[in-house]
Protein backbone atom coordinates (compact mmCIF):
# COMPACT_ATOMS: atom_id res chain seq x y z
CA UNK A 1 0.00 0.00 0.00
CA UNK A 2 1.58 3.36 -0.88
CA UNK A 3 0.51 5.92 1.98
CA UNK A 4 0.71 9.54 0.37
CA UNK A 5 1.09 12.33 3.16
CA UNK A 6 -0.15 15.97 2.56
CA UNK A 7 3.09 18.47 1.79
CA UNK A 8 1.75 21.05 4.23
CA UNK A 9 2.66 18.40 7.12
CA UNK A 10 6.55 19.41 6.83
CA UNK A 11 9.23 16.87 6.69
CA UNK A 12 10.20 16.84 9.92
CA UNK A 13 10.22 12.98 12.55
CA UNK A 14 8.16 14.83 14.50
CA UNK A 15 5.34 16.34 12.51
CA UNK A 16 1.87 13.46 12.57
CA UNK A 17 -0.42 13.75 9.87
CA UNK A 18 -3.20 12.33 8.36
CA UNK A 19 -2.00 9.66 5.22
CA UNK A 20 -3.95 8.74 2.47
CA UNK A 21 -4.18 5.16 0.02
CA UNK A 22 -5.86 3.88 -2.57
CA UNK A 23 -7.22 0.23 -2.00
CA UNK A 24 -9.27 -1.42 -4.10
CA UNK A 25 -11.14 1.27 -4.92
CA UNK A 26 -11.75 2.64 -1.82
CA UNK A 27 -9.65 5.75 0.06
CA UNK A 28 -7.87 4.59 2.80
CA UNK A 29 -7.16 6.73 5.45
CA UNK A 30 -4.60 6.68 9.31
CA UNK A 31 -2.85 9.14 11.46
CA UNK A 32 1.08 8.74 11.06
CA UNK A 33 1.23 8.89 14.72
CA UNK A 34 -1.06 5.61 15.17
CA UNK A 35 -0.71 3.67 11.90
CA UNK A 36 -2.24 0.57 13.10
CA UNK A 37 -6.25 2.47 12.88
CA UNK A 38 -7.04 2.51 9.60
CA UNK A 39 -10.45 3.92 8.00
CA UNK A 40 -11.87 3.39 4.50
CA UNK A 41 -14.43 5.37 3.12
CA UNK A 42 -15.89 5.55 -0.54
CA UNK A 43 -13.83 8.09 -2.70
CA UNK A 44 -17.50 10.17 -2.92
CA UNK A 45 -17.57 10.32 0.80
CA UNK A 46 -13.75 11.59 0.84
CA UNK A 47 -14.39 13.68 -1.54
CA UNK A 48 -17.71 15.16 0.50
CA UNK A 49 -14.87 15.58 3.11
CA UNK A 50 -12.50 17.61 1.59
CA UNK A 51 -14.96 19.84 0.04
CA UNK A 52 -16.51 20.49 3.71
CA UNK A 53 -12.71 21.12 5.22
CA UNK A 54 -12.23 23.35 1.97
CA UNK A 55 -15.38 25.05 2.39
CA UNK A 56 -14.84 26.15 6.80
CA UNK A 57 -11.37 26.97 5.50
CA UNK A 58 -12.49 29.64 2.66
Amino acid sequence: MAWQKSTYSGGTPNNECVEVAAVNGDVTLRESDAPGTVIVTAPASFAALIRAVKATRA
